[in-house]
């Protein structure tokens, strides 16, 4: 069987995130159970923010994720974290790749990594899912969603999490964050609507506060598929994962209904009904039955927050291509895209 990771986005690795190759193999042979063999190594086209490989052996074909090269912001590229939430949620039951190991020391191929299976199964490129028969649409979209909701269910204690980030004050924290990173980031630019949202977030925030573990990036393309079911067997790219507020992250893959196509994999103008997918309503009932709510309070308030938060990120990859540090051969179509976000956002909340 071949997995639709290795027959899409891959490519030669490139020039500026190539590394010692033998040097990871003498510590994939120290580090990692059942390797041996001669070992190919190539690239994930996507990875904007941590350049992300395939290694493929004789035997076995994993997945490295590092840091990318070059000067960093403060707290970006936290790799360290993806492996450890993935080892954790691992145990617990949650669908993600195994994690073999996690190296910290620079001298192996120039900065941190750790080395993870390759999950054999299906990625979705389109939420549309025009490769899935109609019939079959609605049952991969309410699997996405109750993988979601289990995710939230977890408490952190149980999963040895507690200190994975702050209990409470989520929202403040992350609008501060990401503020500050949009308007420190003076090579990437500013936008009329980014600076209106930075004013007017901290000053709508929600009363009620939850926490729970939270992705921060999850969306179709980023889970793995069973082959020929509609289920999810893994989820992918934890780098934005936290102690989150459930309803900031489940708004975060609502979005996918706000935005077009080319963002985010949107779903904005499409013909729901005549593709047989979920509408957004029904999206949103289905989250309120998989994690026992009634209802979801201040959910447009998320959704903008979200928003404001992507296109915050989408100025960060504008700000990495300018600098010549983008881990993405596309780094500046997608972050050239950050105003567009920005200016959806803030006609949300125009209507509000």
């Amino acid at each position: 069987m071949t997995s639709v990771l290795e027959e899409e986005g891959i490519r030669p690795v490139r020039a500026q995130h190539r590394f010692d190759e033998e040097a990871l193999a003498r510590w994939m042979a120290e580090n990692v159970d059942g390797y041996g063999g001669v070992m190919q190594v190539d690239q994930f086209q996507g990875g904007q923010s941590n350049p992300t490989y395939r290694l493929r052996t004789p035997h076995a074909s994993y997945v490295l994720r590092r840091k990318p090269p070059g000067v960093l912001l403060k707290g970006a590229h936290a790799i360290e974290r993806e492996a450890r939430v993935m080892t954790a949620l691992g145990q617990a039951g949650f669908p993600v790749p195994r994690v073999h190991g996690l190296c910290l020391d620079d001298t192996v191929i120039g900065s941190w990594f750790y080395v993870m299976n390759l999950v054999e199964g299906r990625i979705f490129w389109d939420a549309r899912l025009p490769d899935v028969a109609a019939a079959d649409r609605r049952a991969y979209l309410e699997a996405m969603n109750a993988t979601l909701a289990q995710l939230h269910r977890y408490d952190p204690v149980a999963l040895g999490l507690s200190d994975y980030g702050r209990a409470g004050g989520y929202i403040a924290r992350q609008i501060e964050r990401w503020s500050q990173q949009y308007l420190q980031d003076e090579v990437a630019g500013r936008h009329a609507s980014m600076d209106r949202l930075v004013e007017w977030l901290p000053e709508h925030i929600p009363a009620n506060d939850e926490v729970a573990v939270t992705h921060g990036d999850f969306r179709i393309d980023n889970m793995i598929f069973h082959p020929v079911e509609p289920r999810v067997v893994a989820v992918l790219d934890w780098e934005l994962s936290t102690l989150g507020h459930p309803l900031a992250d489940f708004a975060y893959n609502l979005m996918m209904y706000r935005v077009p196509q080319e963002i985010h994999n949107g779903l904005l103008g499409a013909d729901l009904a005549g593709m047989a997918l979920l509408s957004e309503a029904d999206y949103v009932r289905t989250y309120c039955r998989e994690s026992g709510r009634r209802h979801l309070p201040d959910l447009e308030f998320y959704v903008v927050f979200n928003m404001f938060r992507f296109a915050a990120i989408l100025h960060g990859i504008r700000g990495r291509n300018l600098r010549g540090t983008a881990s993405s051969a596309n780094a500046q179509e997608v972050g050239d895209r950050f105003a567009l976000v920005a200016d959806l956002a803030w006609q949300q909340v125009q209507r509000l």
